[in-house]
């Protein structure tokens, strides 16, 4: 409509005005008629059963989502030690050259089991930490053989209906935690909290790792399955975290710079053969700064050697192959004592610029990626520390625990990540931990143990349970986001993974 000038002349719209109004009335009823109900009914009980009953049975339609359920079988009692990617009846399909056969070799689709693993036959619940780490259940673990040859060095010894776990190791006879208070003080880092993780390859039945968690140091005990049959689930049933897994022609599951420390103790490694490409991935997935501790053949030799089915002459040379291995790749003698030797690896990158081209073993290229770990071949050179990343030597890490809640230097390797969004993950996951207690109470006390936190970010959930009774094995997808280099800076513990091989 116009004025007589031409102008146009506003009116209000009358339908969308009424249908606003009718609209607002009919929200207002409805609210009333919900009020009524929940004020009724046992404060709204009967419509929250309502609601059970349509869930429970839901109509059936052409378009409605249907979920049938499907029960799994139980796989027969020969099956409750099985592990699809370490089974021993398929050792024979691959080599013994390097121990490839321990290595980890997943069957094809069309061999994979679909059925429930069972439990032995009269398992009980695990005995709770502390406890368990000095005692289990036999029937948990019914393994004689490891006890059979291990009981005169006190690995185990079983009494009854349980195995105890004296705390004694082949180096070690007289109990872990006098090989452990030696260590220490050849190493003050572990008292001062500048040691938070580590690693212990050959280990046994995990005595040290669990040793060194009253000393705030966080261990991921490491063994293969082999005729020492059930070593890793051993220390798991003890509460003491460790993983399968060997030294053989792949990298282990760690990006580069992750432990502070690394052990051997008579782990039977052979650290000169093949180049010394063993020894290359343990400078690989330790810290700059980081110590290498060796207990065990060719240590100590002097005194040793007669037990060593070997000659005085042979030890020596093989010590001296090992000095010239750790020396060019730039380890120095840190400490020794009795049968403990400390090696630290270079705490800056002066050491390597100095060294040649030509010098042996050669350090890699760029064209291999450092933290690249999953099914990534083991090569004949090692990894020179980023120079960029240096703050993630040991030297500049903040000392435990205050590491923890610092945003770690190589956050910014992962794409969209900061220190802010590092702090809103820490943020999220104590205010996620409080709602997850509720509705799990075992959660921090000690009837749960071990925790598996199946595709971490930053490690957050762990993090929020630093300080209950329990230990979080940190995964991190092979094929998503590398955030595990910031797990290990925080002074926690984890793996890379691929759920599907």
């Amino acid at each position: 409509m116009k004025h007589k000038d031409g102008k146009l002349i506003h009116q209000p719209n009358k339908n969308r005005s009424l249908t606003a109004a009718i609209t607002i009335i009919v929200l207002c009823g409805f609210s009333f008629y919900l009020g009524g109900v929940f004020k009724s009914g046992n404060n709204g009980v009967d419509v929250i059963n309502t609601i059970q009953k349509s869930l429970d049975s839901p109509k059936q339609s052409s378009g409605s989502l249907q979920i049938k359920p499907f029960s799994f079988p139980e796989c027969s009692n020969d099956y409750q030690d099985y592990t699809p990617c370490t089974d021993p009846k398929r050792w024979r399909k691959y080599g013994t050259y390097r121990l490839t056969l321990l290595e980890r070799h997943c069957p094809p689709i069309f061999e994979r089991k679909e059925c429930l693993v069972p439990p032995p036959p009269g398992y009980k619940p695990p005995i709770r930490w502390p406890k368990s780490r000095d005692e289990c259940w036999y029937r948990n673990v019914p393994y004689d053989w490891i006890n059979k040859q291990k009981s005169n060095q006190h690995w185990l010894i079983k009494e009854g209906e349980k195995f105890q776990f004296p705390g004694g190791g082949t180096m070690f006879p007289n109990g872990v935690g006098e090989y452990v208070d030696l260590m220490q003080d050849l190493i003050p880092g572990i008292k001062d909290g500048s040691v938070r993780t580590a690693i212990d390859t050959g280990c046994g039945v995990a005595s040290w790792g669990g040793d060194l968690l009253d000393r705030g140091v966080l261990t991921i005990s490491l063994a293969p399955r082999d005729n020492h049959e059930a070593q890793v689930q051993f220390a798991l049933e003890r509460g003491i975290p460790a993983i399968l897994g060997v030294i053989s022609t792949q990298r282990l599951p760690f990006p580069s710079n992750s432990f502070d420390m690394a052990h051997c103790s008579r782990c039977l490694i052979p650290w000169t053969e093949f180049g010394g490409i063993y020894l290359q991935e343990i400078h690989r997935i330790l810290r700059p700064g980081g110590f290498w501790v060796l207990s065990g053949p060719p240590v100590n030799y002097e005194r040793r050697w007669r037990g060593w089915n070997t000659t005085v002459e042979e030890q020596r040379t093989d010590y001296e192959k090992l000095q010239d291995l750790l020396t060019s790749m730039c380890f120095k003698l840190y400490n020794k004592k009795d049968d403990i030797y400390v090696w630290q690896k270079a705490k800056d990158n002066a050491c390597y610029d100095k060294l040649s081209r030509d010098t042996y073993p050669p350090k890699c290229d760029d064209s291999l990626e450092p933290d690249s770990a999953w099914y990534t071949p083991l090569r004949a050179c090692f990894v020179v520390p980023m120079e960029k990343y240096k703050k993630s030597g040991l030297t500049y890490m903040p000392k435990w625990p205050q590491r923890l809640n610092v945003a770690p230097e190589r956050i910014s390797l992962v794409q969209g990540s900061s220190s802010s969004t590092f702090s809103h993950d820490n943020s999220k996951w104590k205010k996620r931990i409080q709602h997850y207690k509720k509705l799990l109470p075992d959660l921090g006390t000690n009837k749960i143990r071990n925790v598996m936190d199946m595709n971490t970010a930053y490690g957050g959930f762990a993090a929020s349970l630093i300080n209950d009774p329990l230990w979080v094995m940190n995964v991190v997808s092979s094929y998503g986001p590398n955030t595990l280099p910031v797990v290990f800076d925080r002074g926690l513990i984890g793996t890379f993974h691929d759920w599907y091989v």
